[in-house]
């Protein structure tokens, strides 16, 4: 009788082991959430504009295509040559300005302003673009110093030189702004939708100090 009891409970033991695993392993194992698709999106506005939300259907045709066109291009090779001269207009600051601040600006156009040339070049150079020398005609490009501002910025000195150099690098960065918007309308390529962007915002933000400096 004690032996049939004790076939009875290891045969109970092992039934109830069995439905034990079972259990374990029947339930299906939990999912890692997923982003909803219906989620919306947010869009940067464009200068000056503020940031909106977009549905799905709309987020699906608000990103510019891969390609670039014409004005995406034309925009790149003018940028490197404004650029250039803000480079040579800040390179001057060191050894002239009068106001530790206004150095301090000149080198941080210098240290934004070199690497996106550096970018802009080899993004041509990938598109296979003409790549415009540093120092090209600049003819009705918005912003721009003439060779006669530029003699006298290096001539000045002092508060002379500060002065100069405010009057023309705020002109020059609302020339880029101005660009900048023009190709946020007219461009193509994502990548230059960003530098334009970039530029706008950073330049913007600049001529703010430099007005403040004119205040000062």
């Amino acid at each position: 009788m004690r032996a049939a009891l004790n076939v009875v409970a290891t045969g109970t033991l092992i039934v109830l082991s069995g439905i034990a695993l079972s259990g374990c392993t029947s339930g299906a194992e939990p999912q890692p959430p997923r982003a909803d698709s219906t989620a919306p999106v947010i869009a940067p506005g464009r200068p000056g504009e503020e940031a909106r939300t977009l549905s799905p259907s709309e987020a699906a045709t608000a990103v510019p295509a891969p390609s670039a066109n014409a004005p995406d291009v034309t925009y790149v090779q003018d940028m490197i040559v404004h650029h250039q001269q803000a480079l040579d207009m800040a390179v001057l600051a060191p050894s002239r300005a009068e106001s530790a601040k206004l150095k301090s600006l000149a080198s941080r156009i210098a240290d934004t302003q070199g690497p996106e040339i550096q970018w802009m070049r080899t993004w041509l150079q990938e598109q296979g673009q003409r790549v415009p020398d540093h120092h090209a005609a600049h003819a009705g490009m918005p912003g721009m110093a003439t060779p006669e501002q530029l003699d006298q910025l290096k001539a000045a000195t002092g508060k002379e030189f500060d002065a100069l150099f405010l009057r023309l690098m705020i002109a020059h960065h609302q020339g880029a702004i101005q660009m900048s918007e023009r190709v946020l309308t007219g461009g193509s390529h994502i990548r230059i939708e960003e530098l334009a962007n970039d530029v706008a915002v950073t330049q913007t933000a600049e001529i703010g100090r430099m007005r403040e400096m004119q205040a000062g």
